[in-house]
């Protein structure tokens, strides 16, 4: 398993830094590592939006026992459950490489910033479409604009800050 780790983990960084020449003078080599794994993950997690939305759950209401959970609420929750371990996994292991964080801690603070991100997620489409009458998809795009801010900042001075020897 270990293996197939190092194998997984090198083709990404191979393939993240093979465009990294393109953007060193306007960014620095993790900001750049973050923005293309955080890239990936929002597109990936915008576009399990969008087939949840339009495919699985039809447009439609969604009945869980009492609960009745709204079409563009259920879709950002079930591509939650797909890009949350991926996004944890390129964090950890392809952008914020040099942290001496503890693994459990790094997952339990992350998990604390991704339900920061759950909630802002859920305010601002609860805003954008019952609110603002927009359609789901592109407040889905607006809603990433701020969350991608918070969780850039959250998780590069929080989970996975480097801490310096002797200094916590």
């Amino acid at each position: 398993m270990q293996k197939l780790h190092e194998h997984i983990r090198g083709g990404i960084l191979q393939l993240v830094d093979l465009f990294y020449p393109l953007f060193r003078r306007i960014m620095p080599h993790q900001t750049f590592r973050y923005a293309a794994c955080g890239g990936f993950n929002t597109v990936l997690d915008i576009g399990l939006f969008f087939v949840s939305y339009n495919y699985l759950f039809l447009k439609q209401p969604q009945h869980v026992g009492p609960l009745t959970i709204s079409p563009h609420i259920a879709s950002f929750l079930s591509a939650f459950m797909v890009t949350f371990p991926i996004g944890f996994y390129l964090s950890r292991y392809v952008v914020f490489q040099e942290t001496s964080v503890a693994k459990k801690v790094q997952l339990f603070r992350y998990f604390i910033v991704v339900l920061g991100c759950l909630i802002l997620n859920y305010i601002f489409l609860k805003l954008f479409v019952e609110v603002f009458g927009w359609y789901a998809t592109p407040s889905k795009l607006a809603t990433t604009v701020f969350v991608v801010a918070f969780s850039y900042y959250m998780q590069k001075y929080f989970t996975f800050k480097a801490v310096e020897a002797g200094v916590d």
